[in-house]
């Protein structure tokens, strides 16, 4: 029998029952759907998160008294919440220590939930209200758009004035410039003297709903002991990195106050470091998404197998009468693996479509560049193809083995 006539006759006979056709590669499709979306989720967010946290320059370090985000869980939240701040003196004698080994660029404390207001118009408590020095521009990849940046004076005497991202320059001032003018946020005045470029939107936040005054303002207004700087410094260059954070974090414990027994009650991160921890999360849905498809394709395996043995069952004459009339085992046998095969690849196909649309669905939504996960399709599809013929092979085998004096008089 011609190859292609096997599989017209495959195709046909899916085609026969078409609902338990349905049902069995609804399997398929809810394992494949599973871990192609969640695949295509954490794919695009992971290239435009670690873009993202690229905001310290390649040569930068910085030292906080919390770790990244990403590290902190419920079982050592506590050690780092009594951790001690990290003071504005701390750094100032940290600073003339560094003095002569590499420049200590910014420094920055952080008060969320900020209200920000001028005349009748306010914003939602969602300001991102922070102190930091005119190196916090260049440090964090902003750009003034109006106006100008601080200077060393506006931090050495702590000046009330404020540079405003374009989310508040909306909500404040919807048809004047905001340059010259006064707002509050969280309750103390300042003087706007520049605007940011806006960044737009980002998984979810909203990175231009900010208001930046220098660090010494800002602690002067909210209480120096409550806030914990961050500080950043940068290494001459990539050669002397390591050594230079070898001498940093010497410093830093000097500054504290710690000896030599001591543990650092501080931590230190930079680009690598806030990467390497937003992979370990990412790697953990991931294999969680597998784990869960595997078990789905497992179920979904089982019930091609199960199917294909009731097919047998039902056509065990009509295996009887193709045999009767010259029909080789080999082409009984093609037949029903191509039929597995079949189910399984639809099944797959339609697991990937609504697995990427779904995917990217949620990757648009929280403003991340859409993709098409060319290697997790081809393992979807690779594996499909062995579920269809691993599962689908003991009913082939099965019917090609049928005796056909036996199957004709089977009813």
């Amino acid at each position: 029998m011609p190859f292609s006539e096997i599989i017209r006759m495959a195709l046909s006979s899916l085609g026969v029952q078409r609902l338990r056709s349905f049902l069995t590669m609804a399997g398929i499709t809810i394992g494949v759907f599973s871990v192609i979306g969640v695949m295509t989720t954490v794919s695009a967010l992971r290239g435009s998160i670690e873009t993202g946290l690229s905001f310290l320059g390649s040569d930068v370090f910085q030292f906080s008294k919390w770790p990244s985000g990403i590290q902190v869980t419920g079982n050592n939240w506590d050690k780092y919440r009594k951790r001690r701040n990290i003071s504005y003196a701390e750094e100032q004698r940290y600073r003339d220590l560094m003095e002569g080994w590499a420049d200590v660029i910014r420094m920055a404390a952080w008060k969320g939930g900020g209200t920000a207001v001028y005349g009748v118009h306010h914003t939602t408590p969602n300001v991102q209200y922070g102190g930091t020095n005119e190196h916090y521009v260049t440090t964090n990849q902003w750009s003034i758009e109006a106006g100008r940046n601080f200077t060393a004076d506006d931090v050495e005497l702590g000046r009330p004035v404020v540079i405003i991202g374009q989310t508040l320059v909306q909500l404040l001032f919807p048809s004047e410039s905001p340059l010259g003018k006064t707002i509050k946020v969280a309750d103390h005045a300042y003087l706007v003297i520049g605007t940011f470029v806006a960044k737009g939107k980002a998984f979810g936040g909203d990175p231009d709903q900010i208001a930046v005054v220098p660090i010494t303002r800002f602690l002067s207004d909210n209480g120096a002991n409550n806030y914990s700087l961050n500080v950043a410094t940068q290494a001459p260059s990539q050669l002397n990195y390591n050594e230079t954070i070898d001498h940093a974090v010497t410093a830093m414990r000097i500054a504290r106050g710690l000896r030599p027994g001591d543990e650092n009650d501080f931590d230190l991160y930079s680009n690598e470091s806030l990467i390497a921890s937003f992979a370990k999360v990412a790697d953990i849905v991931s294999e969680g998404a597998f784990v869960i498809s595997a078990i789905a394709l497992l179920a979904a395996g089982v019930g091609i197998m199960n199917i294909m043995l009731v097919s047998v069952t039902e056509r065990t004459k009509e295996i009887g009468i193709r045999k009767s009339i010259g029909a080789r085992k080999q082409s009984i046998l093609v037949q029903f693996l191509l039929e597995s095969l079949v189910l399984s690849l639809i099944g797959g196909l339609v697991g990937i479509v609504l697995g990427v649309v779904t995917g990217d669905g949620l990757a648009l939504m929280l403003h991340a560049a859409i993709i098409f996960p060319w290697g997790w399709t081809a393992v979807a599809l690779a594996v499909c193809s062995a579920i269809g013929i691993g599962f689908g092979l003991y009913p082939a085998i099965k019917a090609a083995a049928l005796d056909p004096i036996d199957a004709l008089r089977y009813e």
